[in-house]
């Protein structure tokens, strides 16, 4: 059987040397390239069509959001696993909806990392348990919303919505809409209380159910 083509994507040379000389240990493993950046990220791995990602969630230059965005609409074969230091619903449920097929904490063991690739690899999905825990308990929390009286946005909400449903911090939705991050955050507020959700995470679930914005997978 070939070996697993593997590309290593992360903004620390120290991580990657380290992560490349362990899984090159494995026989059934090939690093094949790495980049420190996410636009680089994506034209080698366009060129060099590896059979898994191993992506650093806050990468420079793109986030780990929006480099899985575009691999998955131009390169879907490719399978994507998330490196990330965060738990939080708000860093995790954008990415996993972006279409990442795995999700591996920082602080785990290398032969975490290895199994997550050979999961991918075989189309299976691989959530490291605090995040499984972490989806399943957002799930719960966010199973009943109200149902009364529609909900009315101003046409600045519903905009502000649209973005963070795909993704976008706060800093980037100002740049978009050419406002102050401290208006972003009045809007985001406001938008909270208004469908009476909890999170910023929560209101990326209900953009998603309430189909305020389509699938990451086909947007750019």
């Amino acid at each position: 059987m070939d070996a697993i083509r593997v590309f290593l994507a992360d903004d620390h040379a120290v991580l990657r040397d380290s992560l490349k000389a362990f899984l090159n240990l494995h026989t059934d493993l090939a690093v094949i390239g790495e980049a420190g950046d996410g636009i680089t990220a994506i034209a080698d791995v366009l060129r060099l069509r590896p059979d898994v990602l191993l992506l650093d969630l806050a990468m420079a230059g793109l986030s780990g959001v929006e480099v899985t965005c575009r691999l998955k609409r131009d390169l879907p074969t490719c399978k994507i696993v998330i490196l990330s230091q965060h738990q939080d619903p708000d860093y995790v449920l954008p990415v996993l909806r972006a279409g990442a097929d795995g999700y591996v904490l920082k602080t785990a063991g290398g032969d975490d990392v290895v199994s997550a690739i050979r999961a991918v690899r075989r189309g299976e999905a691989y959530l490291h348990p605090a995040i499984v825990r972490l989806v399943l308990e957002f799930s719960v929390r966010v199973d009943n919303p109200p149902e009364d009286t529609p909900v009315r946005l101003t046409p600045r909400e519903q905009e502000v919505l649209v973005l963070i449903g795909q993704g976008q911090t706060n800093q980037k939705i100002a740049e978009v809409l050419s406002i102050s991050t401290k208006t972003v955050d009045k809007h985001r507020s406001r938008l909270i209380q208004k469908l009476q959700v909890d999170s910023r995470a929560e209101l990326i679930r209900y953009a998603l159910e309430e189909k305020i914005v389509p699938p990451l997978t086909h947007t750019h």
